[in-house]
């Protein structure tokens, strides 16, 4: 599906287009606002695309700092409170956006 058509509503990707088609609205003002929170969105994306990648990165550390000491590949306990941080602040998704960022971090068990 293009990238156009999910950002239409159902009528708007029809025959009529009216609409603007990377706004979903023919309206320019409403356009115009659409296009302004969709810059803050995107820069809002890169920061979390960046964090998500230094946490990797230290995660990683962490684990070969832990198994070149000697000690295990995983600290279940620490899994367990970082799951429960995310499910408490952000619901049933911080749950999977948890397991994500752990094996983005860890690997895959």
């Amino acid at each position: 599906m293009s990238a156009d058509l999910i950002d239409q509503p159902a009528s708007a990707a029809g025959p009529d287009r009216t609409a603007d088609q990377p706004t979903g609205t023919s309206d320019q003002l409403a356009a115009g606002e659409i296009k302004a929170i969709r810059e803050r969105i995107d820069e809002i994306d890169q920061a979390l695309i960046d964090l998500w990648q230094e946490r990797s990165r230290l995660s990683q550390q962490v684990g070969r700092t832990r198994l070149a000491s000697g000690g295990t590949r995983l600290v279940l306990s620490r899994e367990r409170e970082i799951v429960e941080r995310f499910r408490e602040a952000l619901g049933p998704d911080g749950t999977q956006v948890a397991l994500l960022l752990l094996r983005a971090g860890r690997g895959p068990l």
